[in-house]
């Protein structure tokens, strides 16, 4: 559903991220991590549309997709749930959902509903008066409104407490289990690896590795290695394990190379 090879992106001409390649699946959760500053949010923006790249390749459902406007791309199915969220605090429930269902508003909105039942008590609230999860659930559900291919995500769980955190993750895998590909940036990591397929880590805007969530899950020491960009112990540990950096398929992961 999305491929992206190679890509370069950043501001004013300056590169935040460099050779990035990612790829997400029909019906498959793929998780970005990372550190604070690594490029995640940036290479999010690149996908949306709302960052041109400067340089590599973009597609979505096979058609290329790298430096088109967002509004393009939202017509062609992809849906950003931005970090702030973006709600209309002056619009109910109601009127937010509508405002992206552009047709069929009851029919979409049922099926929101559906996904997200505790929206259901907030329908006629303004938005701007519900508390901070039930405004994420809002901002997921208004993206979800457009039956989007492809569902990109940013910090789904920022100032929300764990046991929010804990109810809202397992919607994207509800989410991808209807046939959309979904691409999320998670600062909690281990909750994250308990919904994703895959996941991809980023560190000072490059990948430094890859692997399935239960691969990721079973080593610790390799994923916070890499996770804080420390290659070489990144590298010492899948040597220890049997495997090797060039032979990813015998290692628990896959680190991608040496840090700038």
């Amino acid at each position: 559903m999305l491929e992206v090879t190679d890509l370069t992106a950043g501001y004013n001409g300056l590169a935040v991220v460099r050779g990035v390649t990612v790829t997400v699946g029909r019906g498959e959760v793929v998780a970005l991590l990372g550190p604070n500053g690594a490029g995640k949010t940036t290479t999010l923006k690149a996908v949306a549309g709302l960052l041109k790249p400067l340089g590599g390749t973009i597609s979505v459902d096979g058609a290329a997709t790298a430096g088109r406007p967002a509004h393009v791309l939202a017509r062609r199915g992809v849906a950003l749930v931005p970090e702030d969220r973006a709600i209309f605090a002056d619009l109910t429930t109601r009127e937010n959902l509508r405002v992206a269902a552009s047709g069929k508003a009851k029919d979409r909105e049922a099926e929101v509903l559906d996904l997200l039942p505790e929206l259901r008590k907030c329908l006629n609230r303004k938005a701007g008066l519900l508390s901070g999860g039930e405004q994420q659930m809002l901002a997921v559900g208004r993206a979800l409104v457009g039956r989007p291919k492809l569902l990109v995500v940013d910090e789904m769980s920022l100032g929300l407490a764990p046991v929010v955190v804990q109810r809202l993750l397992p919607v994207l895998r509800d989410v991808a289990a209807r046939g959309t590909g979904v691409l999320v940036v998670e600062q909690h990591v281990h909750l994250a690896l308990e919904v994703v397929d895959r996941a991809y880590v980023l560190t000072h805007g490059r990948l430094v590795m890859e692997g399935t969530a239960e691969r990721l899950r079973s080593d610790e020491g390799l994923l916070a290695a890499s996770y804080f960009g420390d290659q070489r112990a990144a590298e010492r540990l899948v040597a220890s394990s049997g495997g090797s950096a060039e032979s990813p398929e015998a290692a628990p992961l896959e680190p991608r190379g040496p840090l700038p």
